[in-house]
Parts: C-alpha cells; structure tokens; sequence
C-alpha cells in the first residue's frame, strides 16, 4: 500500500485532466488561512494550523512558483507571527510583511471581493483550524474573531457555490480546489452557538467550472492534530504528496493523492488504531464523479470486529425491558478507550436503547486485537451494575450484573478476545450535608441536621435543644470541617471511607435558595485569614422538601442528563426575562430536556424563576444572586472552551468552584454572586429519618 509522501506508481495513474492550456503558476492564486487563536475563549486554541498553512504557502510560492502577490495569506497564529519560520522559501519574506489576520472580515473580502477581481485559471483555497456543520450540513469555518455573542466564521459551502456563479467573470477560474483541515463535527443546536445565518447568495452557475474539495475527516468526524509536533495529519499527508511537483502537477494528479491518502489511513483502521482517525473525503474528482469510496479502486474494506448471533442473541435476553442506565454514557466511551480507539465526537449517545447503543458500537467496528466495541460496554454495565446503589454510579443490581458479566466471559472464549482491564471505580470523594428548616411553630432561627455522605452515611449533627441562628449554623461547620480534614480519628473503622470532602450541600426551604453559604468565611492560613466556604469547596443548594409534586419529572430528568453524561444539546437552556411567564414551569417540566437551567432573569424576575424550577422539576440551574447575568452571559462563563456539549453539565459544581475561586482573586466580574442549584434525587434522605 502507498504510503503518503511517496512518488506516484505509473501503474495507478488516471487519464491525465484536460488542464486549460494557458495553466501557470501567475494564473494560479490562493487563499491560504490558519487560526490558532480564537476571540471566544483560550480552550477553543490549537497549535498547528499557523505553520501548515505557512508550509502550503511554501509549496505554492515554492515548488509551485506561484507569485507570493498572487497568494492571500491569513493568520492567526497563538505566539508572535514573527517567531513563525518565515524562511522556507524566498517568497515568503514577502507574504511575511504582507499577511492579515484571519477575521471573517478579512476572510470573505479576500474571498469575495479580491480575489474574484484577479483573472486567473486555478483557486487554491486551504484552510486549517476549526470546523463545524450547520443544520443543512454546511460546512463553518469559525475565525479568529469568534466571540461568545457570535461566532464570526466563513460558510465555506456557500462560498463555493459563489465561485460557480457569474459573479465570478465567465472566462476566469474555470478551475478551484478546496483543501481543509479541520474537523465535521455538528454544532450543538442551543443558543450559545451563535454562529446565525450565512449566506453570500450568487448569480447564475457558470457551466465547466469545476470543483474539487478534499477534507480531513468526513461528516461527524473529528480531524486529529498533533500539538508536539505542530502539524495536522491531513496537512502533513497532503505536503507528502505534492512534495516537489509544479503547480500544474499538483492539481493534476489531486485525485490521485486522495485516493492514496485515503488508503494509508486505511490502513492504520486496519491496525486497530481509531476508527475514528481522519477519513478522507472527496465529494468530487475533477470530472465530477464521485470516485472514493464507492469505485473499485483500493483493496476492499478491511474486516470488522463486530458481535457474532449468539452474542446478539444473549443481549437480547439481558437488556429486554431495561432502560437507559444512568452511566451508559460512561459506559459507551470507556469501550472506545478500552479498545484503543478514540471516542466519536457526539452531543450526549447516539440512541437512545442499550439493543441500538450496541448496534451503532457494533456499526463503528472494534479496535486493537479483534475486540468489539460492544464488549467492554457490557463490561463496564456489569461493574456498575454489582455497585450499591447510590451518588457513586452503582446501580445496585447484582443478579443482573452476574449474567452480564457471563456474558462478557461467553463472549471472550468464544472469538478468543483479549482480557479486559477493569472500569475505573467511580471518584469515591465525600460530601457534608447540611439541612436547614424553618421551625413548624414559626419560633426564630433554624432546625439543623448535618450529616457525611461518601461509601456511607454517618448523622455528624443535630440542632436537639431547638432552633439555633445562622451564626451558630456556621460555627458548627466550621468545626465539623475541621474535624473532618483531621482524618479519622483513633478507633473511627468507617472513617477512611468517606474519602475526602469535596462538596458542601445545603439542603434549605424555597425562600433560603438565594444565601449566600458561598460566602461564608472559613478560617485559612496564619494570621485569622479566611476564605469564602466557595473557594475551597463545591457549595451547591438543594431544595427536596419542595419536590413533593414533581418527583417524577425530577428523576426523569436527573436520570436523563447522567444518561446522556450531561452532553446532549439539548440539556441546557437559557432563561432570559421574556421566557419568564406563568407558563414556563409547566413548559421545563413536559419533557426530560432541559435539566439544567442558566438564568439571565433581572432581580424583578429572579422569585419567578426559581418557582419554574422547582414545578418543572429541573434539577440544576445557575443564576446570580439577586438576578442579571455576567457579562458575556453565563454560557461563557461557565463554559469558556465552548466545545461540542459544553457546558460539561456533570462537570458544573467544579466549574462554579473555580468561577468563584477566580473572583476571590478579582478575575471574574459578578462570580462571588453564582449560585448552584444541584439537586441529586439519589441522593435525598427522608427528613423524617434524621429526627
């Protein structure tokens, strides 16, 4: 099998393309882009995408002769542009002094306005960074300006169908080429991915101009980047093969060099390492027809690691009537990483039964060693279905976790698997508990109860003699923390099995929601320093009590976000004042989605809010203290890497800890006023239990 990089084998050649006969290198012009940096968060930042395109403007204005005037060059580099390698070829000492940012602005008047006004035979257009799919499968390229509000990016499908229209003289570019290295992963459909709506619209196509566009993954699939080595595998691959040729070569022999491309990357699936890695797709050759996957060139398709009948049988028996379990989402990505594949790129599961979970496993083929996907997913079910029950992730069900795990063991001697390695065992980190109620007889202060959740619960504190103030609330927490990060005391057999205290939950009536236990100040350091409770731990509040009619709604939406391990794009909602209506407590609860809730509302319709919440029974919500949003708004704030499924909804408690923290050191605007709502159905004792 050809390797990327090599010289072409005589004996794989095509008929030569009809190339116009005036095709040179100063009738040939390009539109070169890299982003590194981007406006709407430092997460969204690479490192590559500055020196591929740097190193195909070398090939252009290298071996391509190409004059550098003809090449429009953006970049956006993470470090100084001066400290880019600006020496691999003579011409680009010229580009080095003449490049631009790569805004949206800067991207569609070169793309748009300059460029058509060039008369030329060939476009290049290569761009490295980011990439998303709109809902008509459009392909975004986001720029360098992307911010939070909008994502300023380049619709390069639109852009396309641009330069097949007269808008674009008649005679000019009867040939472009478009080479992009960046992933084809869906944009989440919720409110904070603004990318809006992009269309450049045209004139009327041009018959005989052509198009040929070669991406480094195909639809859904991410394109993978090696940040050592600065460099995109699709680029380094693309490189291997133009090597030296002219210009004219190059765009020639293009269907060539995807079809060998594609097969060396073939051939790493064949080894079993990742699905997933770049699979090139070329919609069409330069005669139009689509050639890649479907045409007889190539070795066949390498041969799956799927499920025999007799296992589909046995799962047919053990997941009937069975429910999406809470850690299936775990489950489903645990089996790519114990396969030796890298998980796809997906917003929540796939499907939404245990029979089609496996299914799409089994569709995606398995990994190193011939093993299923499918099985080490049964495999980690059967760990956690062995645990007890409980916030840990068991799911308590040992007589079904003894059949899966027969199962597992049927199927490993029966296709002669490999030996599986065990799940990791759920974070075993300890939370205090903290329940307030207001006295039955109205008398002033708080009724009081604390107790250890971890492998165990453990009642720590009572208020017995009756209610006491806030005050002396604080005080006994302050001493129980204490107490607690002692370690367990001489004689304590259950101490070691709590872990260490992570969170604080504070279990307090409707009208308590909104105080500030964040802020309630903890001895730290010499001196009587003390710091906020929120920044040394996750605080979160929680309201049970006010349950009671909604149950059902609350479990089915706190089971669905963990089913989902908090990605689905549809988790999430943003509540801004107009969504504030009498309605919409009715509107949270009529579906599992959302479960969680980013509040905008202003301090007029904070009490509104929270009342929706609670009859619609969502679980977890963030809003400000006393209404009003950060600025930039809560999705920013809470979710700067802004990536597929973001925010990590599971992940909130410690995103919150660390907005907080950066308060504390006056980096983050209006975060010492967040408040968390985190309210865990299984993990919720009947009050009556602690009298």
């Amino acid at each position: 099998m050809t390797r990327p990089g090599t010289r072409p084998d005589p004996g794989l050649q095509a008929p030569v393309l009809d190339l116009p006969a005036a095709l040179a290198p100063r009738r040939t012009f390009a539109l070169v882009a890299g982003v590194e940096r981007y406006g709407i968060s430092h997460h969204w930042n690479l490192r590559g995408p500055a020196r591929d395109a740097l190193r195909f403007a070398r090939w252009l204005t290298g071996p391509g002769e190409v004059p550098a005037a003809n090449v429009t060059l953006l970049l956006s580099p993470l470090d100084d542009p001066e400290a880019l390698d600006w020496t691999l070829s003579p011409a680009l000492a010229e580009l080095r002094s003449a490049h631009r940012p790569a805004t949206e602005a800067n991207a569609k008047s070169a793309l748009l306005e300059e460029l058509p006004q060039c008369d030329g035979d060939l476009l290049w257009i290569f761009w490295a960074g980011h990439g998303y799919l709109g809902r008509d499968g459009e392909l975004m390229l986001p720029c360098a300006d992307a911010g939070p509000g909008q994502i300023r990016h380049l619709n390069l499908d639109s852009a396309l169908r641009w330069w097949k229209t007269d808008l674009v003289k008649h005679r000019r570019f009867p040939l472009q080429a478009a080479l992009v290295d960046a992933c084809r992963v869906d944009a989440p459909r919720d409110s904070r991915w603004n990318f809006g709506s992009t269309d450049y619209g045209g004139g009327n196509t041009v018959p005989g101009r052509r198009q040929f566009r070669l991406y480094a993954s195909r639809e859904g699939e991410a394109a993978r980047n090696d940040a050592e080595r600065g460099a995109g595998r699709f680029t380094e691959a693309l490189l291997g093969e133009l090597a030296d040729q002219s210009v004219r070569e190059g765009v020639a022999g293009l269907p060539q060099a995807a079809r060998r491309i594609h097969d060396a990357f073939r051939e790493l699936r064949e080894r079993g390492e990742g699905w997933q890695l770049p699979q090139f797709l070329v919609d069409r050759d330069w005669d139009a027809g689509s050639f890649l996957d479907d045409g007889p060139y190539g070795p066949p398709p390498p041969k799956a690691a799927r499920l025999d009948q007799t296992g589909w049988d046995g799962l047919g028996e053990l997941f009937e009537d069975r429910v999406l379990p809470p850690c299936a989402h775990e489950a489903y990505t645990w089996a790519f990483k114990e396969s030796g594949c890298a998980a796809p790129v997906l917003g929540g599961l796939p499907a939404d039964s245990l029979l089609d979970l496996v299914g799409d496993l089994d569709e995606r083929q398995g990994g190193r060693d011939g093993m299923p996907l499918a099985v080490p997913f049964v495999h980690y079910l059967a760990d956690r279905a062995a645990r007890p029950r409980g916030p840990a992730g068991g799911l308590g069900d040992p007589a079904w976790a003894a059949r899966l795990a027969q199962w597992v063991r049927a199927a490993r001697e029966r296709l002669a698997l490999p030996v599986l390695r065990p799940p990791p065992a759920p974070a075993r980190r300890a939370a205090l508990h903290v329940r307030l109620e207001s006295p039955p007889g109205g008398e002033d202060g708080l009724l009081a109860r604390m107790w250890l959740r971890g492998a165990h619960t453990r009642q720590l504190w009572e208020s017995e003699d009756g209610p006491v103030a806030p005050a002396a609330v604080r005080a006994e927490l302050v001493r129980t923390l204490a107490l607690l990060a002692a370690g367990p005391g001489a004689g304590d057999e259950d101490g070691a099995a709590y872990g260490t205290v992570g969170r604080i939950e504070f279990h307090v009536p409707y009208e308590m929601l909104e105080t500030d236990f964040d802020q309630w100040p903890v001895p730290r350091g010499p001196a009587g320093r003390t710091r906020p409770l929120g920044t040394l731990y996750e605080v979160v509040v929680r309201c049970p009590q006010e349950r009671e009619d909604t149950r059902t709604e609350w479990r089915a939406k706190w089971r669905w976000m963990h089913t989902q391990g908090g990605r689905h794009p549809d988790t999430v909602r943003v509540v801004e004042d107009p969504d504030v209506t009498d309605a919409l407590g009715l509107q949270l609860g009529a579906r599992t989605a959302p479960a969680c809730v980013l509040g905008h509302a202003s301090a007029a319709r904070s009490d509104a809010l929270l009342e929706a919440l609670l009859e619609g029974g969502v679980p977890a919500a963030v809003w400000q203290r006393g209404g009003g949003a950060p600025p930039g708004g809560l999705p920013a704030r809470l979710s700067p890497e802004a990536l597929p499924g973001a925010p990590a909804v599971l992940g909130l408690p410690a995103r919150v800890t660390e907005v907080r923290r950066a308060a504390a050191g006056g980096a983050a605007e209006g975060a010492d006023r967040l408040v968390l709502l985190w309210d865990d159905p299984d993990d919720t004792i009947d009050p009556r239990s602690l009298l």
